[in-house]
């Protein structure tokens, strides 16, 4: 056995089996060493630099932090965190992230001090506020002593708007709705896109979107290797978060942190993270927000605006005709078993963004075994009883809304009725339906779906919705922990108020569909038709002898 190692310390160094060891600067190699490898534990040693109140430890910055290092590290290329206001968002991600990525030892597009960042905000004084912020950290004696020698500051670009470093590496601060030429960035952050006050304003939320697609999504560096982050509170179904999740364009990573945990809306990501509450109602951070804390917000924000800023879940005031708890989550990664399979199609085949949009969904009814247990009681009374969970239920298994042309409409419904195995397309029975069902017919008419017009007749759009209201209050709609499904569910919700219906016609459209062919039966009136069954219908025996 080797000998033990002898220690011994003498001044500011350290003796280890004679060699000695500057005991400084062995510490900050080790604290040099656990914050490049953690943002989060970077996030607390930089603190005291960055804000003057005491840093909280909690597990939801800390999964922000875990997030935005997939981003450094390449795992994540598109981002969205929906996280309460005051939880310390705009310090993670535009002032602390990167400095941390500008101090990593391993370079690649987005990590090192070679990349360049874009940060935009509402208001340009809240990005030049976190821009000065990020350069004093960089700036600070703490991160001199353990990263000045990857890369220094240049002096003929150094203000607020934007400061670079000599490895090439740059942060430029704009705000929403600035020109943009000739700038762009190989990490592009979004922090806040629309200030809370400009909820209820719809040219504003419009104007920021209009920004997004028409000038910032376009001002990635290398679009192969980029990333973009998008952190904000929600504000409306419209808004950024929503905006994006609704076109279902590129592979997004949703981070979703409600400040009370809602069990039918269980949150989880790609990269294996999820949210570790159980408990309904369970607060989000009550080290920083308890109980008192949150009720006050609540009171102050009102239903509506908790629902968006605090629960992340917009909705618009006046819907609820489908309650979003009603919906059921289905958990597993893959679907059980489908006894039938239909897809609804509502057409608009136009690009103009003053036009509804075309949208589908596609659902799956689903059953197991139904067990029915008799029983003689004491009396001589048999008594049965029926396995209410094996009654049908429906489950949205797809669903997406755009703006297309005519012969990109069709291509696209063929391509997910395929894909779904779907057994038939209905089809609302109106002028763009019709032109949709007869180019279906005749381009896939080797295909195994079937397509059917449907016509509402005179029954408005709210009435088809009420006449399904029933399943979902009886529990009898399933649908996946998935962005689209998301994006509907909240439509749904919001539904007459949304600012669209699209997807609800189609929702509402399937679900009587099945019901009118008997296929979605209630609890109650599965057991009647089981207890029918079993009751004796035949003719009377003849007696064997006559009287």
């Amino acid at each position: 056995m080797a000998a033990a190692e002898e220690f011994i310390v003498v001044g500011k160094t350290i003796l280890i089996d004679g060699k000695q060891i500057d005991a400084e600067q062995a510490l900050a190699s080790l604290d040099r060493a656990d914050c490049e490898d953690s943002l989060y534990t970077f996030l607390q040693y930089a603190w005291r630099y960055i804000d003057s109140s005491t840093f909280v430890p909690g597990w939801p910055i800390e999964a922000v932090a875990e997030h935005l290092q997939a981003v450094a590290d390449g795992d994540i290329r598109r981002l969205i965190i929906n996280i309460p206001p005051r939880c310390s968002k705009s310090t993670i991600t535009s002032v602390a992230f990167p400095a941390w990525v500008w101090a990593q030892r391993y370079k690649n597009p987005t990590s090192g001090p070679g990349v360049q960042f874009l940060h935009a905000s509402y208001a340009q004084q809240l990005s030049l506020r976190d821009s000065v912020k990020c350069r004093r950290l960089i700036e600070s004696p703490w991160y001199q002593r353990l990263w000045g020698d990857r890369f220094k500051l240049v002096g003929d670009q150094n203000t607020k708007t934007r400061f670079d470093n000599d490895c090439k590496g740059s942060r430029l601060s704009t705000s929403v709705g600035s020109a943009l030429t000739g700038e762009g960035g190989s990490i592009i952050v979004v922090d806040d896109p629309n200030a809370a006050q400009e909820a209820f304003s719809e040219a504003t939320i419009q104007s920021t979107i209009d920004w997004w697609d028409n000038a910032l999504s376009t001002r990635l560096n290398d679009p192969k290797t980029g990333a973009f982050v998008v952190i904000q509170q929600r504000l409306s179904e419209e808004d950024l978060t929503g905006h994006i999740l609704s076109k279902d364009v590129g592979d997004w990573t949703h981070l979703c942190l409600p400040m009370r945990y809602e069990s039918g809306r269980s949150f989880s990501t790609g990269i294996g993270w999820k949210d570790p509450r159980t408990s309904e109602g369970e607060l989000l951070w009550p080290q920083r927000f308890g109980e008192p804390e949150v009720k006050i917000l609540e009171r102050q924000l009102g239903p509506y605006a908790s629902a968006g800023q605090l629960q992340q879940r917009p909705e618009p005031k006046g819907g609820g005709i489908i309650k979003r708890d009603w919906w059921k989550l289905w958990q597993d990664t893959v679907y059980p078993p489908m006894d039938y399979v239909m897809a609804s199609l509502d057409t608009a085949y136009t690009t103009k963004t003053e036009n509804d949009f075309s949208a589908l969904s596609v659902w799956g009814v689903f059953s197991g075994d139904v067990v029915a247990q008799a029983q003689k009681t004491e009396g001589g009374t048999i008594t049965r009883s029926y396995n209410d969970k094996q009654s049908p239920k429906a489950m949205l298994m797809y669903a997406w809304q755009e703006r297309l042309e005519l012969h990109e409409l069709i291509q696209k419904v063929a391509e997910s009725c395929k894909l779904m195995k779907v057994d038939k397309l209905l089809i609302e029975n109106k002028a763009a339906g019709h032109s949709v069902a007869q180019e279906i017919r005749r381009l896939y008419n080797n295909e195994k779906f079937a397509v059917q017009l449907y016509d509402p007749k005179s029954v408005d759009k709210l009435s088809r919705l009420y006449s399904v209201q029933h399943l979902f209050a009886e529990g009898m709609v399933f649908a996946p922990d998935k962005s689209w499904a998301e994006t509907l569910i909240t439509q749904v919700g919001t539904f007459p108020k949304g600012k669209h219906d699209d997807l609800v016609d189609t929702v509402s459209m399937s679900l009587r569909h099945l019901r009118d062919l008997g296929m979605l039966t209630r609890g109650a009136e599965f057991r009647a038709e089981i207890e029918s069954s079993m009751q004796f219908s035949g003719k009377s025996p003849t007696p064997l002898y006559p009287g």
